[in-house]
């Protein structure tokens, strides 16, 4: 008599050709969305920091939105990094007003958000882990500033209002709407052939 096994398919760390092709993809397509960003969040940006200094921050999280993406739909280890990294060069490549800086960035954000799925072990993936890599990364932002955009000689006061404006904008702008993004993805049947496809949030 023969068995037929219904356990789940197990997870795999390994990345297969499908995965590197669509990480490339949203890395070009959110760079795109970078360039766009550089100019319209740059001009909210200015406005709110003239409003209060520090309340740029909210215009933030756009540029932190690749890691996110990366790591709800890829679900590898990598992919957060992978993504926000290749956005930021396909930015600087297209004109980015802060050049190689912007490469910095990506790096940093990426690993801030990559932590976040890492603590999770790549196996929880639903809004509140959105939220947080959207976090992880905005912290990674503003720790790598205090050094490239010598924030380190700013006011107690401004960093703090500072990082919590990033922590709102990281958390909403790159969190939640990259994980509705990854749902919106999924609906259409895309992504079928990722965990996130199937899964739907979870």
């Amino acid at each position: 008599m023969t068995t037929t096994s219904t356990a789940p398919a197990r997870r795999t760390s390994s990345w297969r050709v499908v995965d590197i092709v669509v990480a490339a993809v949203l890395g070009v397509a959110t760079g795109l969305l970078f360039v766009l960003w550089n100019g319209v969040g740059y001009v909210w940006f200015s406005a709110m920091d003239a409003l209060t200094p520090g309340f740029g921050g909210l215009a933030v999280g756009i540029w932190l939105i690749g890691g996110v993406l990366g790591g709800l739909i890829i679900r590898k280890p990598g992919a957060a990094l992978f993504v926000e990294l290749l956005a930021s060069l396909v930015s600087m490549l297209l004109g980015s007003q802060w050049v190689i800086e912007t490469v910095y960035a990506g790096i940093a954000q990426g690993l801030g958000a990559e932590l976040i799925f890492l603590l999770f072990a790549y196996r929880r993936f639903g809004l509140p882990v959105a939220m947080l890599a959207g976090v992880g990364a905005a912290v990674a932002a503003w720790t790598l500033e205090l050094f490239t955009s010598g924030n380190l000689a700013m006011s107690g006061e401004f960093l703090m209002i500072y990082l919590a404006c990033l922590i709102v904008s990281g958390a909403l702008l790159a969190g939640l709407v990259g994980w509705l993004l990854t749902r919106a993805l999924a609906a259409t049947g895309v992504l079928d052939r990722f965990a996130s496809g199937r899964a739907r949030g979870r």
